[in-house]
């Protein structure tokens, strides 16, 4: 009986999102700067879960229906502080009360890119910080699947940081399990500008690291560039993303 190796594919913006892509698969979401970065930064913080909105009007409505006091309403649009949200930084939401509380989150493409990836078969949000966690975590719950590595991409266009943490994952899922991989050429691809600079000079020299930078939001690109700092997985269920611990069930 012959082997079947399962497929890495890396989706390189939100726009190429499409049911039949991710249907059936494992699907990781990758918003470097900074969606699925505060993401993680929060759910290691200790909120209670993060819903994903598609646009601040949409995260207002879900806020409208909880209780006061048990939620955190963050996010940003086009990369424009919303008012009355507190803003979308994974340092900056960590300091930001959120323990015990649910986070809603709208930003303009992560979260959107995390809605668009509800028909998969399990949705997981990874960043930088927990890369390695997430490959060694799908890699021994769903050893046999196809995964789909989706970046959320920026004004309908690949970016570099999400290229970066598609490869990062790649060759961490590479090294959780050598040889058994169907790579797709933009899987390869993103792998290969993974192994050729290091997470902070990638962040930093990226379109949007720049911009980021010249806001004073520097310390926040050094946070996002901490590949593994975070031993947590965080996978989607039911229109929440919610943490478990690497190895865990989920």
């Amino acid at each position: 009986m012959r082997f079947h190796a399962p497929r890495i594919h890396v989706v390189l913006k939100k726009e190429d999102i499409a049911a039949d892509v991710v249907a059936g698969r494992i699907a990781i979401v990758l918003d470097v700067m900074f969606a699925t970065s505060t993401i993680v930064a929060a759910l290691a913080a200790g909120a209670r879960e993060v819903v994903p909105a598609v646009d601040p009007v949409e995260a207002r409505l879900f806020g409208a229906s909880r209780e006061a006091g048990s939620y955190v309403l963050a996010g940003e649009s086009n990369l424009d502080l919303i008012p009355g949200f507190a803003p979308p930084y994974p340092r900056a939401i960590a300091a930001h009360g959120i323990a015990g509380r649910s986070l809603i989150y709208s930003t303009t493409n992560g979260t959107v890119a995390l809605r668009a990836c509800e028909p998969a078969e399990r949705v997981y949000a990874a960043a930088l910080l927990n890369a390695p966690a997430t490959a060694a975590h799908v890699a021994a719950r769903h050893p046999d699947r196809d995964w789909v590595i989706v970046c959320a991409g920026s004004r309908s266009n690949a970016n570099m940081e999400d290229l970066y943490g598609a490869g990062c994952l790649v060759d961490a899922f590479a090294r959780v399990r050598p040889g058994r991989w169907d790579l797709s050429d933009n899987a390869t691809a993103a792998r290969t500008i993974f192994r050729a600079c290091e997470p902070l000079a990638c962040l930093r020299e990226s379109r949007l690291g720049r911009i980021v930078a010249d806001l004073g939001q520097e310390a926040e690109i050094d946070f996002s560039a901490r590949v593994g700092s975070i031993d947590l997985v965080c996978p989607m269920q039911d229109g929440s993303v919610r943490s478990a611990r690497a190895g865990g069930t989920t």
